[in-house]
């Protein structure tokens, strides 16, 4: 019995009984529009009087609700009332406008199912209970048997007035009982007809990727330009420390590499996150400009060598001639190499970096003496070269590290051609 309460009374089945309401509400302006059409033919301009009228303004108002079903809005209009009132997972409903003539096809067939199930259960929604409510207090309330000539003669009949609240009660149940099934009814064709279609499908999977295509990106930028400065100031500061009691010109010259590896790094930072800054337009544009091979090889390299690691450069080429996507790439490629020996060698690593053109390619080699012993694994880290080869990958180039005779070396191309 308390399971039958619970579906004919619950908490979802008077949520749905709201949708189903809401249904009638939207069906009322096309009935009105159907009762001219219909108002003629039964000879009075108000059709309300007449159940048969009602009924054929009704039958004339769903195939215009169909029609204007079409409108791009009605299915997330209808999303949303269906998951705020029918209890239907989220994953199971589309989003957005309808794309495709199937889908739009499905939401005109669930629009006209809404508004029609919905006109019923409101229209029964209101008849029923005021009936309900005379036969149940019909035979407590003489007045109500008094209608004049016109009432049923059994009204005053003994077995009728035993009968009546028992009639009415049923009523009342029957209207629950119509109401639960039509709203059952709805939320199980609701992820038929509101569903995802292959195109939706495909839609959010691009867009999931082209989301996780920017978090890739993001996490490549932080990790090249703040991994990079955190691990060259904390070998600044190893070294100041060191050093603090006999050398004060080496820690003060530590300590301007320090402020100016921070003040650069926050530059940097701010640039990264503005990939993630939209302007008006939509177009994702950074604030400040991104650091290049050509404008900030030699500050990468005067910082680095404040740290403790010597560096022998060597830059056969302009780097102005690169085209500016490489000439950035090819930054970030150099400054995790740098990165990399500083801390699996710390401070005093020689690294000897190249680089050159090689015919229509940019190549970048850097290599390292291996350390004597290895170094333990950062939790977290391991990214350096992960990133590294996307970068290479990114442009159609390789990326190649590994240990070679005693020596860790790092090749790297880049083709130039078809580069902006």
């Amino acid at each position: 019995m308390k399971e039958l309460a619970t579906a004919l009374f619950g908490r979802r089945t008077r949520r749905r009984w709201i949708h189903l309401i809401l249904g009638g509400a939207l069906a009322m302006p096309y009935v009105f529009v159907g009762s001219v059409v219909v108002g003629p033919l039964f000879g009075d301009s108000n059709v309300f009087g007449s159940l048969g009228a009602q009924l054929s303004a009704f039958a004339v108002g769903l195939p215009l609700a169909a029609i204007t079903a079409l409108f791009p809005l009605t299915r997330p209009m209808s999303v949303a009332a269906v998951r705020a009132l029918c209890g239907v997972p989220d994953e199971s409903l589309a989003e957005g406008p309808a794309r495709t003539r199937a889908a739009r096809g499905r939401t005109v067939a669930w629009f006209t199912l809404h508004l029609g199930l919905g006109g019923v259960i409101s229209g029964m929604s209101l008849a029923l209970p005021p009936f309900a409510v005379f036969l149940i207090a019909l035979p407590f309330v003489p007045a109500l048997r008094d209608t004049g000539d016109g009432a049923p003669a059994f009204f005053d009949a003994p077995w009728w007035l035993a009968l009546s609240p028992f009639v009415g009660l049923a009523a009342l149940v029957a209207l629950a009982a119509c109401a639960a099934a039509a709203g059952g009814l709805l939320a199980r064709w609701a992820p038929d007809l509101l569903g995802p279609t292959p195109a939706d499908r495909l839609a959010a999977a691009e867009q999931r990727a082209a989301d996780l295509a920017v978090r890739n990106r993001l996490a490549r930028e932080l990790h090249d330009s703040v991994g990079h400065a955190l691990s060259a100031v904390t070998l600044q500061a190893s070294a100041a420390r060191r050093v603090l009691d006999h050398d004060p010109e080496f820690v003060r010259e530590a300590l301007a590499a320090i402020e100016d590896t921070t003040r650069r790094t926050v530059g940097e930072l701010d640039a990264v996150l503005g990939v993630l800054r939209e302007t008006g337009d939509g177009a994702a544009r950074p604030t400040a400009p991104a650091p290049t091979l050509a404008a900030d090889l030699d500050g990468l390299l005067r910082r680095t060598r404040a740290g403790g690691l010597r560096v022998t450069a060597t830059v056969d080429m302009a780097p102005d001639a690169l085209p500016p996507l490489v000439s950035r790439e090819a930054y970030r490629i150099v400054q995790e190499a740098l990165s990399n020996a500083l801390r699996h060698g710390g401070d005093g690593t020689s690294v000897t970096l190249r680089i050159a053109l090689d015919g229509p390619d940019l190549t970048v080699t850097a290599e390292n003496p291996l350390p004597p012993r290895s170094t333990a694994a950062r939790p977290g880290g391991g990214h350096g070269l992960r990133g590294i080869a996307d970068r290479a990958r990114l442009l159609g180039g390789t990326a190649e590290a590994g240990p070679r005779d005693g020596t860790w070396r790092l090749d790297v191309r880049l083709p130039l051609k078809g580069q902006q």
